[in-house]
């Protein structure tokens, strides 16, 4: 059983919500997620971290892809069928679904944007599987739409407000003080932002 203070620090942190979606053999399932991730720069890779236990987790495995909706602030119905319990209806989807061309892969209609992804390594982990893929196509939606977030201690949240005063630049700032302090302050567009 998990530290009931470390239970309620982590559900402090604010995720972006997802559907992910599978597609195999005639079967499309879709569940709603936020513990997907972009896990590098120089390519774009993305991690999901799937339950087994969960009904698309085996059309991801046998289709080798799967498919991200990034969901809008406007869209936390949709992110609520695709929980619980939205299950209960058994599957009856389609009012929020459409399949990216070519495919059979499912994502969520007016989304922000939609990704189709290629699984290239599967790494276990104690009650959860971690998928790596690469980022193949991509459809644009409302892009300008700030996204849905979610924690487990906050629940359903829209992003928005901007977290630096208009004006300030606290990377200038930042920079102003190396360089005072006798540092090489130059920008450099080779360094690593991680």
């Amino acid at each position: 059983m998990i530290d009931p203070v470390l239970k309620r620090s982590l559900g402090q942190m604010m995720k972006g919500v997802e559907i992910v979606g599978a597609h195999h053999d005639g079967v499309t399932r879709a569940y709603c997620s936020h513990w997907v991730t972009q896990v590098a720069f120089e390519e774009p890779i993305v991690m999901a971290s799937v339950s087994p236990r969960h009904d698309t987790h085996p059309l991801m495995v046998a289709s080798g892809q799967f498919s991200v909706s990034i969901l809008a602030g406007d869209q936390v119905d949709v992110g609520q069928y695709f929980s619980y319990p939205g299950r209960k209806f058994r599957h009856l989807a389609g009012e929020y679904l459409d399949t990216i061309a070519g495919t059979e892969l499912p994502v969520v209609r007016n989304c922000i944007a939609w990704l189709r992804c290629e699984t290239f390594e599967i790494k276990p982990m104690a009650d959860h599987e971690l998928f790596f893929a690469r980022v193949v196509e991509v459809g644009a939606g409302r892009l300008r739409e700030a996204p849905l977030l979610y924690s487990s201690r906050l629940g359903w949240r829209i992003a928005g407000d901007k977290a630096r005063e208009p004006g300030r630049s606290i990377r200038d700032e930042l920079l102003e003080r190396l360089a005072a302090a006798g540092f090489d302050a130059t920008d450099d567009p080779g360094d690593a932002e991680d």
